[in-house]
């Protein structure tokens, strides 16, 4: 089988591998889609902090069960999704239910070699029914999950005022899930282009450009309040350490990013807002469950997220090529 591997920070090659032997408890799928995520921009930029290379990226993956490996909730031929998070089962957050917690968690195409090839391996219990979503549309639920974790974390509620900073596809999907509560919703992003994509097919209320006149708008537009919830999704400290600052007195702050260096804030300015700082990593079974609703009731504009393709034996030129932000990407897939 072919698969397509990152030897280092900016080389990917197309190589040989032999078609892998579900183990007891897995599942063979043949991948037919894999979405491009900004993980597997900064694997490829050698920007993100828990890799070792070479790796095989790829994490947000559909398919069809190839062999189901006596399951007797799969079949042969159907479509599904993999959920990517492997956790251990037994650690202090798995124990609790918190799996996308785990000590020990291992996501495909992180921290071992994930879906950018013709067949994998993957636990059953990872292995989800796609139900009537299409392949394109189910190579996007995980990224959309991550979103969706994100908001569950915020316990956004209808009566919030949220700002979501960052408008890539993490910070999209925080928006359609904000929204689907009755959220009013503002995004904040340096691109312009980006900012009206979000107010044009995505509903958010308004939107707010990251410069130096950012923190007095955010004012104006609250009356001075700020807001109740903010949803970090720019994958820049700065960006993080900024937000801190945008957040009501007696607010919620969800960092979705996740960067290398520490970042840091003012304490008395965090206990006079008496602010809750929460983490969102990854997401869960519920939060999958609800992309998939979602979908279902139209609210998710797929089309208009996925904004290229392309095949896998083109990667190592679309990476190169999708990574400038003329090409205007928001959802690459690779098709196989």
């Amino acid at each position: 089988m072919r698969a397509l591997i990152c030897d280092e920070p900016g080389k990917l090659s197309l190589i040989e591998r032999d078609v892998p032997r579900p183990a007891a408890g897995e599942v063979l799928v043949r991948i037919r889609r894999v979405g491009i995520c900004g993980t597997d921009f900064h694997i490829f930029q050698g920007k993100h902090p828990f890799l070792e290379y070479p790796r095989v990226m790829g994490h947000e993956l559909s398919g069809t069960v190839e062999d189901a490996n006596g399951s007797a909730r799969l079949s042969a031929g159907e479509t599904v999704y993999i959920v990517p998070y492997l956790s251990c089962g037994h650690c202090v957050a798995c124990r609790r239910g918190v799996t996308n917690a785990c000590q020990s968690i291992s996501v495909l195409g992180v921290h071992r070699d994930g879906g950018m090839s013709e067949f994998i391996c993957v636990p059953e219990q990872n292995v989800v029914p796609a139900g009537t979503a299409s392949l394109d549309e189910a190579a996007m639920i995980e990224f959309l999950a991550i979103g969706a974790h994100g908001v569950k974390r915020g316990a956004i509620t209808a009566s919030d005022r949220v700002l979501v900073v960052g408008s890539g596809p993490i910070g999209m999907s925080a928006i359609i899930f904000a929204k689907a509560r009755g959220a009013d919703v503002t995004v904040m992003d340096t691109r312009a282009d980006r900012l009206a994509f979000t107010v044009d097919q995505l509903a958010a209320d308004r939107t707010l450009l990251a410069d130096e006149t950012a923190e007095a708008e955010a004012g104006r537009i609250t009356g001075g309040d700020f807001f109740d919830v903010v949803i970090d999704a720019t994958g820049n400290a700065g960006a993080m350490q900024r937000g801190f600052g945008l957040v009501a007195h007696a607010g919620r702050y969800i960092l979705v990013s996740v960067v290398r260096q520490d970042i840091t804030f003012s304490d008395p300015e965090f206990h006079k807002r008496e602010m809750t700082l929460l983490a969102s990593r990854n997401a869960q079974a519920d939060d999958f469950a609800e992309v998939v609703a979602q979908m279902g009731a139209g609210r998710v504009p797929t089309r208009a997220l996925n904004t290229h393709k392309g095949a896998l034996a083109d990667a190592p030129r679309l990476m190169s090529e999708w990574l400038r932000p003329e090409a205007g990407v928001i959802k690459a897939i690779l098709e196989l």
